[in-house]
């Protein structure tokens, strides 16, 4: 009886907002900046888009996504009728499918030369459980805008079954996509990238830590190597588990950061399902996490709603992070251990270290710039 309670919650948290769609319309966006969002995928192509069937061989290819420019920061608008507004719905106006993986690269390496040599970075984005393909493509979109992220967008679109009740399916879609991800990651770099990130949601997380692990098994300490830093946004994912991850990674890539809130709602019922006091998006202490070299970013006091997203769907702190170079700069540690300039305060504990935002003192920065 409980675990039918818990799955009702899921499903009334996942039926609050309609599922985004990409819309492809060519001619209604001109004049729109259009962003490029580079995708290795393995799940099973369907019609246009992609299901949620697992394929074995992954797909390459690319979307042309036309920005809205009266789009609120953190919104990703959903149409509901026939008629498209591409003053404030992300459009597609092109795709472009990549016959091989060598294709994929030589298009990818193009996009990187056309960037600044310190730009020539990858932001590789890990959606996670109850997702689309076409959410995970929209997302990383938006993420690219608001953060105004100077590199390539890059999306590993993993096959979760798109549905709140396939968390099963999902979890074991992950370790089946372990392969995949490290296939995309060598891909990024072979093309050209000086630096790769990596950013995940929910349990995305475990798949970015898996493929880590992975990485670390097959050539110890050749993740921080290959990666230059790590963002985790309210992930899904056993303490302990991550702990135990982390161990066999060895060091970790810096910067390596982790968004929390206390007032997540579906890492709270994830927690319960699975027994536990808490996951690692609303750790309860940074002692938990004190001996490795990670920075916790809490953002409680912003969280509403199901505060499952609150870190890339809060305008409030979008706008803190949401410049050239401030997200980097707020996961920056100097010789004494401090981070950049933030609105918050700062707590560390031997080697984590744990920011907790405040709106008080986010107003207060705002009006001091």
């Amino acid at each position: 009886m409980f675990r039918l309670y818990i799955a009702i919650l899921f499903v009334a948290l996942g039926a609050c907002a309609p599922r985004a769609q990409l819309v492809f319309a060519p001619n209604v966006a001109a004049g729109n900046p259009v962003r490029s969002v580079f995708i290795g995928t393995t799940r099973v192509p369907q019609g246009a888009g992609y299901s949620s069937h697992r394929s074995i061989r992954p797909s390459y290819l690319r979307y042309d996504i036309a920005v809205p420019p009266l789009r609120l920061p953190g919104a990703i608008d959903v149409p509901r009728k026939a008629t498209i507004d591409p003053q404030t719905q992300f459009v597609a106006t092109g795709r472009t499918i990549y016959p091989d993986p060598g294709a994929f690269r030589r298009d990818l390496r193009l996009a990187l030369n056309r960037r600044a040599g310190a730009d020539r970075e990858a932001v590789i984005y890990v959606h996670g459980f109850n997702n689309t393909f076409d959410e995970g493509v929209l997302r990383i979109t938006q993420l690219a805008e608001d953060f105004e992220l100077p590199g390539v967008a890059v999306h590993y679109s993993w096959p979760s079954a798109g549905n709140p009740l396939g968390y099963a399916y999902d979890r074991d879609s992950l370790l089946i996509s372990r392969d995949g991800l490290e296939t995309l990651i060598r891909d990024v770099r072979a093309a050209g990238a000086r630096r790769i990130i990596l950013v995940a949601h929910s349990v995305g997380s475990m798949l970015i830590m898996e493929t880590l692990r992975q990485l670390a098994i097959a050539e110890p300490g050749s993740a921080a190597r290959i990666i230059d830093a790590v963002i985790l946004i309210s992930p899904d994912l056993d303490v302990e588990l991550f702990r135990s991850q982390a161990a066999r990674i060895g060091k970790l890539p810096q910067p390596f950061g982790i968004f929390v809130s206390q007032r997540d709602k579906v890492l709270s019922l994830s927690a319960r399902l699975t027994g536990q006091r808490n996951r690692l998006g609303n750790v309860q202490s940074i002692e938990e996490l004190a001996d490795l070299d990670v920075t916790v970013v809490d953002v409680t006091e912003f969280s509403t709603g199901a505060g499952h997203f609150t870190a890339g769907s809060s305008a409030a702190v979008i706008s803190i992070f949401g410049r050239a170079g401030a997200l980097e700069a707020a996961f920056s540690r100097d010789s004494a251990g401090r981070t950049g300039l933030f609105p918050g305060t700062v707590l560390t504990v031997q080697n984590a270290t744990s920011i907790i935002l405040s709106p008080v003192t986010a107003l207060a920065g705002a009006a001091a710039q």
